[in-house]
């Protein structure tokens, strides 16, 4: 790895240099394991702990096959799939391994006693396999999490809905949170040349999933003006949205809960904030029932930071804590759309705000190629910028799941993996300079 390492880090190296390395025959990985996929039985989701389960060792480097390339990983991120991998909840991903390698020969490859997870890089392409044109050994990239076959007709209009969609890292083996990492080559981007290695990876899955919710015509389709109200506005999905919103054109309502979220808010420029722990929001009075009169004094709470006005998009994501007052606080004729549901997967609304209203109510899973493609030139260009809060190495990657998984972040939580340190891999310092405190405003809470 040192022998690759040093061709990173060289201004000299061509990619005739990254083509004549050598591979190793193993690399540092973070994995799962499959034979304790029972280790939390009997433990509620929030005394699972992810620093026993997740583990750092050496294993074999895959083949590389047709239309794929591996990849130097420098850096990766912590997504909340990262948490449900190693809390094994609500499925254990041993059984989506499983299902993918049944698929072909190549896909065998997948079906291991181990699953190499994370659906995050920033790296150097290494090897591409036969039929790879568009990028050779030496390319600065990252790379998004959508795995497709296409052998579909279903997949051509909106590669979300190919039949064999999958989310490298999670459903698939091999994923960034490592040293070296497989993806197919329709996964990878240019690198933001402003950005530092751990910057540009922690966008990719929470950006583009954003993107797709919020501004896409496959999402909510926001518009200039909308009222969007926003979960988590600081957090590493509504951090995204928030931003979105404002660079739209948008009027983001951002629920957050500490004042330490709202100030980040307001730092990304954003003005309507709620602060639901400070305002006690308890939209449950037990496990089995709601509580309307909540869901009333919170539209009540929107309308006053919006001039009178109702919801349009309700950025949605916690799920079943919150599903009912977001349908609830939807203007007539307005939006919910969800990805996620990190406090519960079991939503309960009263469907008549829904169908006497003619809400809608809109699922959103990542994004497909073109949406990945234009969230990161968004980056690229400065118009969005990374929420990266904190760092890690490889080694503590266990550490990383677990503050995400407590809610202990701020935006985004980043990954060294062979990047020795933080700060390293800008190529365009000037355009860097220029947006230096948007870059670290989640750093400098």
């Amino acid at each position: 790895m040192k022998e690759i390492l040093d061709a990173i880090q060289s201004t000299e190296s061509t990619s005739a240099d990254f083509a004549a390395l050598t591979i190793p025959e193993s690399y540092r990985a973070v994995t799962v394991h499959k034979d304790e996929v029972d280790m939390f039985e009997g433990l509620t989701t929030r005394e699972k702990d992810p620093r026993k389960s997740l583990h750092v060792e050496d294993v074999p480097v895959p083949e590389l096959g047709p239309g794929e390339a591996l990849v130097a990983v420098m850096a990766s991120s912590v997504n909340y799939n990262s948490v449900w991998t190693s809390i094994f909840e609500p499925l254990s991903t041993f059984g989506f391994l499983e299902r993918y390698g049944r698929l072909s020969e190549l896909t065998k490859r997948h079906d291991l006693p181990y699953h190499v997870i994370g659906s995050d890089l920033a790296g150097v392409v290494l090897r591409t396999g036969p039929g790879v044109n568009a990028w050779n050994p030496g390319d600065e990239v990252v790379a998004h999490c959508l795995s497709v076959e296409l052998e579909s007709s279903d997949g051509h209009n909106d590669t979300m809905l190919d039949p064999e969609q999958r989310i490298w890292g999670f459903e698939t083996n091999f994923g960034g949170l490592a040293e070296v990492a497989l993806v197919k080559s329709n996964q990878l981007m240019p690198k933001p040349k402003h950005l530092s290695w751990e910057e540009a990876a922690s966008p990719g899955l929470v950006n583009s999933t954003a993107y797709r919710q919020l501004v896409s015509r496959n999402g909510a389709g926001m518009k200039q003006g909308d009222n969007v109200l926003i979960w988590g506005a600081s957090g590493g999905l509504g951090s995204y949205a928030t931003q979105f919103a404002l660079a739209g054109g948008a009027n983001p309502i951002c629920v957050v809960s500490s004042d330490q979220k709202a100030d980040i808010c307001r730092k990304m420029g954003a003005e309507a904030i709620i602060d639901r722990n400070a305002e006690g929001y308890k939209f449950w009075k037990d496990e089995q029932t709601q509580d309307p009169k909540e869901w009333k004094r919170f539209g009540k709470r929107i309308r006053e930071l919006t001039g009178g006005e109702d919801i349009d998009i309700v950025f949605e994501h916690p799920g079943r804590e919150t599903f009912g007052a977001s349908v609830y606080v939807t203007r007539k004729g307005g939006t919910i759309t969800t990805c996620a549901s990190t406090s519960g997967y079991m939503h309960e609304y009263d469907n008549r705000y829904l169908w006497m209203s003619l809400k809608r109510i809109i699922g959103s899973h990542f994004a497909n190629y073109r949406e990945a493609w234009e969230a990161n030139r968004l980056i690229a260009k400065g118009k969005i910028h990374p929420t990266l809060s904190k760092v890690y190495s490889l080694e503590d990657t266990g550490q990383a799941a677990y503050d995400v998984h407590r809610n202990l972040h701020q935006g985004k939580v980043g990954v060294l993996a062979l990047a020795p340190r933080e700060g390293l891999g800008v190529r365009d310092p000037e355009m860097r300079e220029k947006h230096l405190d948007a870059i670290n405003r989640f750093r400098n809470v």
